[in-house]
């Protein structure tokens, strides 16, 4: 357990503990003093109590709840695989943003870009960049252009003697 995790666990200890003492009759400052809170916190904690009762004041989850369950991951998967194309898009290449469109068309969901990332990553994908090579591509027609024709357009430094426009030196 983690000291977060342990940190919760003892705070939900002394809410129930106060939340008894409260339904015993006990004064608001005398929990407080008891249970080693402030005042306020044991008047918001009874507020809770007369609200919803012991249970009330158990421990919650923390942060935003999880989107998609096991059967959406695993749907996405799947619509993953079909191609960017299936799903509307103009090319292959899957972006997280076009990752975000399909949550969002297919489970309702809106997730940022980095959340979109993190939700790949759990689910086992990798970053992969298209090498951007063109299926076309003349190798043999590239390595003349830069043997011959590169060499005569690359700019070659003239007067290396002389001097320089920036030059601080009194002359």
């Amino acid at each position: 357990m983690s000291k977060s995790e342990k940190a919760g666990v003892s705070l939900q200890r002394r809410r129930l503990r106060a939340g008894r003492l409260l339904l015993r009759g006990v004064a608001q400052a005398e929990v407080a003093r008891r249970v080693g809170v402030t005042r306020s916190t044991v008047s918001d904690w009874n507020e809770m109590l007369n609200a919803g009762g012991l249970q009330s004041l158990k421990r919650r989850p923390r942060g935003r709840p999880p989107g998609l369950d096991a059967a959406q991951r695993r749907a996405l998967i799947a619509r993953l695989k079909d191609g960017a194309l299936a799903h509307g898009f103009a090319t292959e290449l899957w972006t997280l943003s076009r990752v975000g469109q399909l949550i969002e068309r297919q489970f309702g969901r809106l997730y940022s870009e980095s959340q979109v990332w993190r939700i790949l990553m759990s689910l086992g994908f990798s970053c992969q960049r298209p090498s951007g090579r063109a299926l076309e591509r003349n190798e043999s027609a590239i390595k003349k252009w830069k043997q011959q024709r590169w060499p005569t357009l690359k700019k070659t430094l003239r007067n290396k003697a002389g001097s320089s426009s920036s030059s601080t030196n009194r002359d």
